[in-house]
């Protein structure tokens, strides 16, 4: 299931075309639940790119640096250790 919320999100469209209309004060949250399939590979030269996907065929896909990703490992590391989530 992908979630999408876009606060203060207002589209034009014309002549077949979208066009953002109002200011640039917009912001957006998405999120993925009942990830099926999950992977981490290269992206460019210098980042890391996981991308995760359901059964429906939603994909979320986030290009990290190298430090972010490695956060993010020693995050999970410290769950495995402390949360009844990986018993």
């Amino acid at each position: 299931m992908l979630t999408l919320d876009i606060d203060q999100f207002m589209l034009e469209l014309k002549d077949g075309a979208f066009k953002n209309v109002g200011p640039a004060t917009k912001s957006a949250s998405v999120k993925l639940f009942d990830v099926e399939e999950a992977e981490a590979r290269e992206f460019g030269d210098k980042r890391v790119k996981l991308v995760f996907e359901d059964d429906d065929g939603n994909e979320v896909q986030v290009a990290l640096f190298p430090e972010d990703v490695r956060k993010i490992m020693r995050d999970v590391e410290a769950l495995e250790d402390d949360s009844p989530v990986f018993e």
